[in-house]
């Protein structure tokens, strides 16, 4: 007799269109080839938290539920007579990361240590909420693409999960990153042009292999959303008054925007913090959308920067990132490349190994101070979302150039 199946009210939803579909983690996007998302939960208080749970599944209450099923054409795993009712995590142990006080720029901060996480970038929250949900389907082969943090946690969860995995990354990423996915198992195959190119790659070959993608795949944000949750536990269950953050799709933007959202649905929180996000001026489009007060890409003569993690031309999810900084009475910061190089030799100085791309976040923390959208008095979050471990090409080049 197959097991008993749990049920989850939620649905995957077309923010765009309203359109609705059944909650299934092997749907990655709509019909009509739109981004989903998966419908708000009821937001936690602080007895729904799992505190004997050293990992982001400690909010596990505010996430979907996994479910088993019988194997799917195209995928391998476990019969559907093997299959649990209960199924464990893909865990290593993700999130609850430290919330580290500092004084950055003359502003009070406190600095979130995403490079916490097993894989060395925040993307591990995510990743394992959406490996948790493909392998408790019976998927045994996906595909990912990335510019580098986010294919090598991929492969991480995959690796713990069971599940082969393909990386296509861009030729020019950071050797570290493609070698860290590799490690782990994964099959990581470079790519000749931008990140961009790349992306356009994986769309065509995820017509024939289930698509695991931190871009598009909506539990990927589910788990994203879980730095919202850390940060108003971190803060003794009250939500700060901005977070800072730097953006390249946003996952990390839209997260915040579902995780706060939700708590201040279920009035934990009074109001969201301020989404103060960050581009390298070198490629921002969400930035020029922003200020050009429109919901669609704004021609920009993009060029490569030492934020990499950040070089996406065409965010997929443009619209939904500019209403999540718009909803919560945010802006966004465009930061030149000498400033990003000062900010990342600063940390440093400081003890904080962060890699370009996290740095632009603290770059901006002036920036967004000398425009008073950060006030002395109130509480501010950065988050620094990966570790200089990651691009020791980029890093050499900033320390030995200021030497």
């Amino acid at each position: 007799m197959e097991a008993p199946q749990q049920r989850d009210p939620r649905h995957l939803s077309d923010p765009r269109s309203g359109r609705r579909y059944p909650l299934d983690p092997l749907r990655w996007r709509g019909d009509d080839g739109t981004p989903l998302l998966v419908s708000p939960a009821r937001g936690l208080a602080p007895a729904d938290i799992e505190t004997a749970d050293r990992s982001l599944w400690r909010y596990g209450a505010a996430l979907p539920a996994l479910h088993t099923a019988q194997t799917r054409p195209g995928t391998s795993g476990p019969s559907a007579q093997a299959a649990q009712s209960a199924v464990r995590p893909v865990s290593l142990g993700e999130g609850c990361t430290p919330l580290l006080r500092r004084t950055w720029g003359g502003v009070e901060v406190g600095f979130k240590l995403e490079w916490f996480n097993p894989s060395g970038s925040f993307k591990d929250r995510g990743s394992s909420v959406m490996i948790s949900a493909l392998a408790a389907q019976g998927v045994g082969e996906v595909l990912e693409d990335s510019s580098g943090n986010g294919g090598s946690s991929v492969a991480a969860y995959c690796a713990a999960a069971g599940v082969d995995a393909t990386i296509l990354v861009p030729e020019h990423t950071s050797p570290a990153k493609t070698l860290q996915a590799t490690a782990y198992g994964a099959r990581v195959t470079p790519l000749p042009g931008d990140r961009d190119a790349t992306a356009a790659a994986a769309l065509r070959r995820a017509e024939h292999t289930v698509y695991a993608s931190h871009n598009w795949h909506p539990y990927f944000l589910e788990g994203t959303k879980t730095l919202a949750y850390e940060i108003w536990e971190d803060l003794g269950f009250r939500a700060p008054d901005a977070v800072v953050t730097v953006a390249g799709a946003g996952s990390t933007v839209l997260g915040c925007d579902l995780g706060f959202g939700e708590l201040l649905d279920a009035g934990q929180i009074a109001a969201r913090p301020r989404l103060l996000v960050a581009q390298p001026a070198n490629c921002a489009p969400l930035h020029a959308a922003f200020h050009a007060g429109r919901d669609t890409p704004v021609p920009g003569g993009w060029q490569p920067t030492l934020a990499e993690g950040t070089a996406i031309k065409e965010p997929i999810r443009l619209p939904e990132v500019l209403a999540a900084v718009r909803r919560s009475g945010g802006s966004t910061a465009a930061i030149p490349e000498a400033d990003i190089a000062s900010a990342v030799r600063r940390l440093a100085a400081t003890g904080l190994y962060a890699e370009p791309t996290s740095a632009t976040a603290a770059a901006a923390v002036e920036v967004f101070a000398a425009r008073g959208q950060l006030q002395p008095d109130e509480t501010t979050v950065v988050i620094l979302t990966g570790s200089a471990l990651k691009a020791p090409t980029a890093m050499a080049a900033l320390v030995e150039g200021a030497s």
